[in-house]
């Protein structure tokens, strides 16, 4: 139930106080805490109505004692401030779930309820499908232009054969998930993090891959046609040590890509764009590079018995082992 609560004359929403939760100090405006979540306990420590509860204990310095963790509380005070829910990478959600419902942060709390449910599903479990993803990412409303603040995490989940195509999946975590058969085709993973996921035979082909982290992720057998890796505004797509065997990325721009100790054998890479690609250490045994445009590429100590390399731009540092 809303609760709305009236200012008098005496109430100053300019004033800035000071709170100690669990022993770190947080200053923020009386408006801050009185306009949002009206009927939030926050709110009812300094609002001028019979409705209100008087602050307890202070510390030395007059600041308002609060016994909870100030690491959950910050993401709530946030909230507060701006209306956009943010979480820092590593900070657990069921945390600040908790201090939403000790505070009374009503408005939050069905998306991190969404949030918490697509963090603590194990993967032998169900595989999620495209109809859980989406209602994931409306309820935390992350597909708005604060994608870029807000880290949504699938770590380690069930997504295995799942429809994910043409989805907006920016900066969403996937780290150690099971992507298998997956298809992703169109779908805009720029600046995501894969790191160890398995995506062996799934497909995403045509899909937006800029500043992407695949570090060491398992992508054997895996579909990327005209895949597009390079980002106009200068961050690099990192595969380093990935798994791209039999894979097929024909006629994709790779240009800057990280693809060091990366193995790429029997791998289809005609037509591709790796300009200033970093190959140091790979293994292209048996891989198809014709007609790539591979200028300034860093090849040195790269493993190309029986690649096939006609018609391409002889890169500036090329080991001369073939």
């Amino acid at each position: 139930m809303w609760v709305t609560f009236e200012m008098d004359d005496h109430t100053d929403m300019n004033e800035w106080v000071t709170l100690n939760v669990g022993g770190q100090k947080f200053m923020t405006s009386k408006s801050t805490l009185l306009i949002r979540e009206p009927g939030c306990m926050l709110a009812r420590m300094f609002a001028s109505s019979e409705h209100s509860m008087r602050p307890g204990s202070r510390d030395q310095e007059g600041a308002i004692l609060i016994d909870r963790s100030p690491r959950y509380f910050e993401p709530i005070l946030n909230y507060l401030r701006t209306g956009s829910l943010i979480i820092d990478p590593g900070l657990s959600p069921e945390g600040v779930l908790e201090e939403a419902r000790y505070f009374g942060i009503d408005s939050i709390i069905p998306k991190l309820e969404n949030i918490t449910k697509s963090c603590i599903l194990p993967r032998d479990e169900r595989p999620l499908t495209r109809r859980d993803v989406v209602d994931v990412l409306i309820g935390t409303g992350t597909s708005s232009n604060n994608r870029d603040k807000c880290e949504l995490r699938f770590q380690g989940v069930n997504l295995e054969g799942a429809d994910l195509s043409r989805l907006d999946l920016r900066h969403v975590n996937f780290k150690y998930a099971n992507l298998r058969g997956a298809n992703m085709t169109a779908a805009n993973l720029s600046w995501s993090l894969l790191e160890r996921a398995d995506l062996s035979c799934s497909r995403l082909d045509g899909a937006q891959l800029l500043g992407v982290r695949m570090n060491c992720a398992n992508l054997e057998s895996a579909s990327l046609k005209g895949s597009n890796f390079e980002d106009p505004a200068g961050s690099r797509a990192n595969l380093e040590g990935v798994n791209l065997k039999g894979a097929n990325l024909e006629g994709s721009i790779m240009a800057g890509i990280n693809l060091r100790v990366a193995t790429l054998k029997n791998v289809n890479m005609k037509n591709c764009d790796l300009r200033m690609s970093v190959l140091a250490g790979a293994d292209l045994e048996h891989c198809n590079l014709s007609g790539s445009d591979l200028h300034e590429a860093n090849l040195r100590g790269a493993n190309l018995k029986d690649a096939t390399l006609e018609l391409m731009l002889t890169p500036l540092h090329m080991s001369q082992t073939v």
